[in-house]
């Protein structure tokens, strides 16, 4: 379970998170909406210890993440994978060397030929067999996203962090990886936060929905309870994104 309380966070001067308070429960697919530079990828980074509150906590498993120590946090981020919204591989890299990448950094006792299986079975895993051997460069946009989550799933993570996985690709790719993501979420058991501005997406994936809005969660219920809310704030969120 993931506890997040009283979540304060100020960036020069304008505050961001003003009392974040939310229950991420086990196994659960959560999608965290609201406007942009409101607030939602920050509490993602906090979730993972990327930043640390100006006040509050958020606390994964009972561990408080600000309280603990460099090697206590390092343990704790290896329960967690990380799709970044540009996927962030690395142009030098082949596919195979990039998703092998967070074994290698992590561990010395992993054997070559246990890395390549490990490899090959996420790659088989997100649909993309047999391309170890590509640059990102000679990869589509959603290809990248998927040898993205290949990544974040090598290290058989209990949770998958997703910072807007559609951004930027047509709506036939974006639907192939939102069923990707409800795919693995049901196959694997894994607690699933969904960081995306897609009202398309969040019918899609999400179990459960946390609306941001003014710093706060405004919302918290199903897709289904959101859609039929008549609450102005939560129309007018809707009405902008186009859905």
């Amino acid at each position: 379970m993931i506890e997040i309380r009283d979540l304060y966070k100020n960036f020069g001067g304008k505050q961001v998170l003003q009392g974040i308070d939310l229950d991420i429960m086990p196994g659960e697919s959560i999608a965290i909406i609201g406007r942009s530079g409101g607030g939602k990828s920050v509490l993602l980074k906090h979730i993972v210890g990327l930043l640390s509150p100006d006040s509050g906590y958020v606390k994964v498993e009972g561990q408080n993440i600000s309280e603990l120590s460099g090697k206590e946090l390092y343990e704790i981020r290896r329960k967690f994978g990380f799709l970044f919204q540009g996927a962030a591989l690395f142009d030098s890299m082949t596919v195979g060397e990039n998703v092998a990448l967070p074994i290698v950094e992590s561990s010395r006792s992993v054997s070559p030929s246990d890395v390549r299986n490990l490899v090959e079975s996420k790659l088989e895993l997100v649909g993309l067999p047999n391309i170890q051997h590509l640059k990102p460069a000679e990869l589509s946009g959603g290809m990248k996203k998927r040898v993205g989550l290949a990544r974040a799933l090598v290290t058989n993570p209990g949770y998958i962090l997703y910072d807007e996985p559609t951004t930027g690709l047509d709506p036939i790719m974006s639907d192939s990886i939102d069923y990707l993501i409800k795919e693995l979420s049901d196959k694997l058991k894994v607690t699933s936060i969904v960081v995306t501005h897609d009202m398309v997406s969040v019918k899609n994936v999400a179990s459960k929905v946390a609306l941001i809005h003014e710093g706060k969660i405004y919302f918290h219920g199903t897709p289904e309870e959101l859609l039929a809310s008549e609450d102005p704030v939560i129309v007018n969120f809707i009405k902008r994104t186009g859905f």
